[in-house]
């Protein structure tokens, strides 16, 4: 059969193929988009015009760029070790792959006839038998794929058929996915077929979609029109012409008889597209395929171009011959007088003149079917990019061998754990390489969110899942409910979350602060975990008030000396408790030092002070503390806090407006460590937070910037802030 190329193996590398010049045009449109080359049609021509050049342009063609510098060890990678696209070497991807055909001479052995022109210009005729159990005289399918020797050339060959129109299907599946340029059809010393379709499958034959149709009349056999316009609106859809059977062919061949030649298919010619393909999605679907089909429709015969037609429904001999009938060949091959004669390899045949319509509609019909030396497919395995070549897995199918940390046959999606990124196909411009999620080696799993991608700014779309050693979050990145984080240890670390271990009864419940790991205790229980009665209480046997206060005729002072109250109330010890006005206004924000939104999380005793832990939200004033938001202390004393005044519970959010402690105030009385601590005592604001309080206070922070806290008189808190309205 017809062959381009000394075909080695399936795979056969860039550098070992080599095409004929007859379809050189349509590897070098390939080649041009690939490599990006500006090599324009005119000077092809012009480098085609000697065989030493066209030797040179061959190499530079399919070397791959080999001859441009040393090729690194692994063209997917450049000499720094990042990524960028690769492509797979170009091949004939129909080599030794079986072909199945619908029909096939020699079960049983059958005679056919080849016609041509003499010198007088009259048709000859030289008739053959096809028996399968011959090697000899065979003519099976899989010579359309086998090694070429353009001087023993091999062909398929239908069974012999009466009527010129008659289908017969040859079926190549390629294995895998590939990205084609061309298909060639080698006719072998018979006509090409007036009318022949071209299919191909991307799903492995499950559909077919129409790739190229050939008829003299495409309208009539096919409903297509006539060589239609391709734009951009149209690349993906199967053209008809009737090139095939001019002698100006697509393949550029020297000028031939019309009863032989090659019939090349270009995927990408006429498309506009073609040179900017890694952005154009639709022709990336265009030219990838997994199957092939070839269908012919119509036999294009040299006596059907004479005056004398072929009479569809005129008597014809039987074109099965039996191995008797082979040896008495003279009674039944030369019925029309003609020399019949042996050659070497014992294939009958004989040559005649044919002059008569009689003689035609008899024997002609024996002229009818198709006969192919050489199926060859032109294209890369499709790797999107991220493969060099194509390699057989453990079960025996074809397979890229992905780089850029992509996976699957077609590298057509990222390998596990590595979606932070989408995946892409490769460009000359973007790699599109993989990465792996950031889950601080806290999960195995994860998995791509474009929303998430987007809202990054396209930077990481990764969510991590299944987060393991108690943590938690996209990234697993900080500890779950229950646990702490060990800040002695790097968040990567195994033992980075700490279980809070929150007392069952002393604290509120299991959760306690990510940072400190402090648990929020019940009202009079203190520790870490929850687990000890604060100063002042004593333990119950209630598991809802595990710490209750001690009663105060057995209380003693602070000198360890009994009380000597002989047990008054507690009312008649604390005095009255001024009763704070529940309303917020300018005065009394003004008269604070500081005015915060905070929740109470826990308290111990610090001397004469009970001191509260507490998570400061919102800072509305800060005067002259360093107030910031998170934990922080404020403290009250023992004396306000055993007469509840303020009264206050833990895990409570309040508007506390208190202020920083004063020697000339604090009679009697030990100040905290810092002069800048937060105080509250019976004069202090300390009510429930209500969150429509947050645009007032704002508003009266920025009158205090404006200087109208200084403006303000000083009234009696007692006479004004209790009646005063709110002067928003």
């Amino acid at each position: 059969m017809m062959q381009w190329s000394n075909k080695r193996g399936s795979m056969v590398s860039g550098s070992n193929f080599r095409p004929g010049l007859a379809s050189l045009w349509i590897i070098l449109q390939w080649y041009l988009v690939v490599e990006g080359s500006l090599v324009s049609s005119g000077h092809l021509v012009n480098d085609l015009s000697s065989s030493s050049s066209t030797s040179t342009f061959l190499n530079k063609l399919l070397s791959n760029g080999d001859n441009q510098g040393k090729t690194p060890s692994d063209p997917c990678y450049d000499s720094l070790g990042k990524a960028r696209r690769c492509i797979t070497d170009f091949v004939n991807a129909a080599f030794a792959k079986e072909v199945s055909a619908s029909s096939t001479c020699g079960q049983p052995p059958s005679r056919y006839c080849q016609t041509s022109y003499n010198s007088l210009g009259q048709i000859v005729r030289n008739c053959f038998v096809c028996d399968g159990q011959n090697p000899k005289r065979s003519h099976p399918p899989h010579y359309l794929t086998d090694l070429n020797n353009p001087h023993n050339l091999t062909c398929w060959q239908s069974e012999p058929f009466s009527d010129s129109e008659h289908n017969v299907t040859l079926t190549l599946s390629l294995g895998k996915r590939y990205e084609l340029t061309y298909i060639s059809l080698q006719f072998c010393s018979t006509p090409r077929p007036d009318s022949m379709a071209i299919y191909k499958s991307s799903d492995n034959g499950r559909t077919w979609t129409p790739f190229q149709y050939y008829s003299s009349n495409c309208k009539a056999v096919y409903g297509r029109p006539h060589r239609l316009q391709i734009t951009k609106a149209n690349e993906q859809e199967a053209l008809c012409t009737d090139a095939h059977l001019t002698n100006n062919n697509v393949d550029f061949s020297p000028r031939m008889s019309a009863s032989s030649g090659r019939i090349a298919f270009s995927t990408l010619e006429g498309r506009p597209s073609a040179f900017d393909i890694d952005n154009s999605p639709v022709l990336q679907d265009w030219v990838t395929a997994t199957d092939i089909k070839i269908v012919l429709n119509r036999v294009k015969t040299l006596e059907s171009e004479e005056k004398y037609p072929l009479v569809s429904d005129a008597p014809s001999s039987s074109p099965t011959v039996t191995a008797a009938q082979q040896q008495q060949a003279g009674d039944d091959f030369n019925t029309l007088g003609a020399n019949e004669t042996t050659n070497e390899a014992g294939i009958m045949s004989y040559s005649g003149l044919v002059s008569t319509p009689q003689h035609l509609n008899a024997k002609l019909k024996e002229s009818y079917y198709y006969a192919l030396s050489d199926f060859a497919v032109g294209g890369r395995c499709k790797c999107n990019g991220h493969a060099s070549k194509c390699m057989y897995d453990r079960t025996g199918k074809l397979a890229c061998d992905c780089k850029h940390n992509t996976a699957g046959t077609d590298c057509e999606k990222c390998k596990p754990f590595h979606y932070d990124h989408p995946w892409g196909r490769a460009t000359t411009k973007d790699a599109h390489e993989c990465v792996a999620c950031n889950c601080n080696m806290h999960s195995r799993r994860c998995q791509f969110s474009m929303e998430l991608y987007k809202l990054s700014g396209r930077k990481s779309g990764g969510v991590c899942m299944n987060c393991r050693h108690n943590t938690a979050g996209r990234y697993c990145h900080y500890c779950k409910e229950g646990f702490y984080r060990d800040a002695s240890k790097p968040i990567t670390h195994r033992k980075v979350c700490t279980e809070c271990d929150c007392h069952p009864i002393g604290a509120l419940g299991k959760t306690c602060n990510q940072t400190s790991g402090q648990c929020a205790c019940k009202e009079g229980v203190i520790g870490l975990t929850c687990n000890q009665c604060a100063k002042g209480y004593q333990q119950s046997r209630s598991p809802i008030a595990p710490c209750i206060k001690i009663p105060r005729t057995s209380m003693l002072d602070m000198n360890g000396i009994q009380s000597t109250d002989g047990g008054a109330p507690q009312d008649e010890k604390c005095g009255p408790c001024e009763v704070m006005s529940r309303r917020v206004n300018q005065k009394k924000y003004c008269k604070r030092d500081f005015v915060v939104q905070a929740q109470l999380l826990s308290r111990d005793t610090q001397g004469d002070w009970v001191r509260f832990t507490v998570n400061v939200i919102s800072i509305y004033k800060r005067g002259m503390g360093k107030i910031v938001k998170g934990d922080q202390y404020i403290y009250l004393h023992q004396s306000d806090y055993g007469c509840k005044c303020p009264k206050v519970r833990l895990g409570q959010q309040y508007l506390i407006m208190g202020r920083y402690p004063d020697t000339s105030t604090e009679v009697g009385r030990t100040l905290p460590d810092h002069k800048t601590s937060m105080v509250i005592d019976n004069h202090s604001t300390v009510i429930d937070w209500k969150d429509e309080w947050a645009r007032r206070l704002r508003k009266f922070h920025k009158r205090e910037r404006k200087g109208r806290c200084k403006k303000t008189a000083v009234v009696n808190e007692d006479g004004a802030d209790g009646d005063e309205e709110d002067d928003e």
